[in-house]
């Protein structure tokens, strides 16, 4: 072992400091430098350390070297942290720190890390050691220190970036409401100085939002907004808090848009997409419209731009904003998010032209998507080509081909075969289908949702409602089965009240769904409260402009008198959706010719 140890050494003692440049390179990133400060770190590494050993510290430095490699960590340990003692050297310190990191000793590296703060107490490198590592351990209440020192030591023009990084350096911690709390008390001398103030408040709004305290981050969100009225964080915070039942938050997101007409429009897109999870779709296309103006070069905002255009049935700008979206997806994009985002936008290029009859145009879209997770989106939309042309048993055989791996394949499979049968009105075909499926799960809620629908569309209402009350059963938060069994007896003109304790039910589940908002006004105007269903019809067609909500407007308008004002919703309806059964039923059943 002397010879081989010897040897060892010889050749180590040549390349004495290329190891020792190695061995300060392996340092781990900390969890909360600034850009600049990061760069500064790992330049100081790149030079070579000053010759601060003398020959019996140098030996002992490659011996420590040489029992790492030996297998012998511990001992490596020990020989570099006390030259690091020796000699002052930081990257000595952060070696020994590392050496204790790799094989796997919390204590030790704390240790070594400690050592390193004691001896150097005003580097900040030392000092995020310290704190990483104490987080690693979930040593939460003794991080308080370091991570002042941390924010301490940060130069001014520095200190709100690392207040913005301090929830991602907590973000794996096991106890979250700890973490908040100790967090909160650090930045305690930060929340009141005006030049900190929004981004400390941001943080503490991100440790309370982490911790489950949605009401609290709120607070502080709100706290951080009137510090700095123009501060994204807080903008932030609140849009991540953004629920019907909390709308104070989407006040502080609003008062961020209005205090900067130029807002940045990555955050406009991430209140759009809260719009579209409340379904406020007018709401969402106004916001989108913005971002495409604002900024006409980002992907993302065409996309979603032009598949809500596609829903309300706005053909040509939807195709303007697909288009627009693949050059720049094309041009622009990372591999995996084009890919995605390309895949849908030909699925929906491909269904427009299915709508204007050009079934070579909407194949020939199709055959874009490169994507083999989308294959079940492409073939749905090739079967129902094929349905359009009077092929449906043709298109029902490609879904069936369709792989089927695990349960979620056979649960897609079966979606777009009874989703193909439903758009072509073969309810009955549709009813066979999801009773054969329903053998295998009695249960599932989404299934016996799906029959309950066909049992309707068959005129079975006697097992509509059986199922129906199955799945609130199953699901007692199910909005859209209290919402149908309540919309089926309004309709009728049957059990008028029930119907309205039922969809008030699904409203406190979804209180801005607009669908549900026409039920209710449907079942207001059944029960002769006209007054009130125009104003529960106003609010739902401004949220989503739609035929059937248009249907039903217009008839309560018509039965009010207000025929002018009827048929010019109507109008607007059949614009929207010229196909529409129940727009179509109204105007045949009151004999009006538009």
């Amino acid at each position: 072992m002397k010879k081989k140890l010897g040897f060892a050494i010889c050749a180590l003692w040549l390349a004495a400091p290329l190891v020792l440049a190695q061995s300060a390179a392996q340092s781990t990133e900390p969890l909360l430098a600034a850009p600049s400060t990061l760069a500064e770190a790992k330049a100081a590494q790149e030079v070579a350390p000053s010759s601060m050993l003398d020959g019996a510290l140098f030996y002992q430095v490659l011996v420590g070297e040489m029992s790492l490699q030996e297998g012998e960590p511990a001992a490596g340990f020990e020989l570099m942290l006390d030259a690091a003692r020796k000699t002052g050297d930081a990257q000595l310190y952060q070696r020994a720190t590392d050496i204790a990191l790799q094989s796997r000793s919390g204590d030790a590296a704390l240790q070594a890390a400690r050592a390193w703060k004691q001896d150097q107490p005003t580097s900040r490198e030392a000092n995020r050691y310290v704190l990483q590592i104490l987080v690693a351990l979930n040593r939460i209440t003794d991080t308080a220190e370091p991570l002042q020192t941390e924010i301490r030591l940060a130069p001014d023009i520095e200190r709100p970036a690392v207040l913005a990084a301090v929830p991602r350096a907590y973000a794996r911690v096991a106890d979250k409401k700890l973490a908040s709390t100790v967090v909160e008390g650090a930045l305690a001398d930060y929340l009141g100085n005006a030049a900190t103030a929004s981004a400390a408040w941001t943080a503490v709004g991100r440790m309370r939002l982490a911790a489950g305290d949605s009401s609290g981050a709120l607070a502080a969100a709100q706290r951080g907004q009137a510090a700095s009225p123009r501060a994204e964080g807080p903008a932030l915070v609140a849009l991540e808090l953004m629920d019907p039942k909390q709308p104070e938050a989407e006040a502080v997101v609003r008062n961020y848009f209005e205090g900067n007409p130029k807002a940045m429009a990555e955050i406009r897109m991430g209140y759009a997409r809260a719009l579209l999870d409340s379904q406020r779709y007018a709401e969402a296309s106004a916001q989108l419209l913005v971002v495409t103006r604002e900024k006409p070069e980002l992907p993302e905002g065409w996309l979603v731009l032009g598949s809500l255009q596609l829903q309300d049935n706005q053909l040509a700008q939807a195709q303007t904003s697909l288009e627009r979206y693949v050059t720049l997806a094309q041009q622009q994009s990372s591999e995996g998010e084009r890919n995605r985002g390309l895949a849908q936008a030909y699925l929906s290029l491909s269904q427009l032209a299915e709508k204007r009859k050009d079934f070579a145009a909407a194949e020939s879209w199709l055959a874009k998507i490169e994507n083999s997770s989308d294959l079940a989106l492409a073939q749905t939309r090739r079967a129902s080509i094929l349905a359009s042309q009077g092929k449906l048993a043709e298109g029902r055989r490609l879904l069936q081909s369709l792989p089927e791996r695990n349960p979620a394949d056979a649960r897609v499979k079966l979606n777009a075969e009874v989703g193909l049968l439903r758009e072509f009105k073969q309810y009955k075909l549709a009813h066979e289908v999801l009773a054969q499926a329903l053998v295998k799960n009695p249960d599932d809620p989404e299934l016996l949702y799906d029959q309950a629908m066909m049992a309707e569309k068959i005129e079975n209402l006697d097992e509509m409602e059986r199922l129906l009350r199955k799945v609130i059963q199953v699901k007692p938060d199910h909005h859209h089965a209290y919402n149908a069994l309540g919309y089926s007896f309004a309709d009728r003109n049957v059990r008028l009240p029930e119907a309205r304790e039922l969809i008030k039910k699904a409203l406190e589940f979804a209180p801005a769904d607009p669908f549900i908002r026409d039920s209710l006004g449907w079942v207001e105007f059944r029960m002769g409260n006209n007054a009130e269903a125009v104003q529960i019809f106003e609010a739902a067609y401004k949220a989503k402009p739609d035929a059937e909500i248009a249907a039903h407007f217009g008839e309560v308008l018509w039965a009010m008198g207000q025929r002018d004002r009827a048929i010019a919703i109507w109008k607007e309806g059949r614009l929207l959706n010229p196909e529409n059964e129940t727009l179509l039923e109204t105007l045949k059943r009151l004999r009006v010719k538009l």
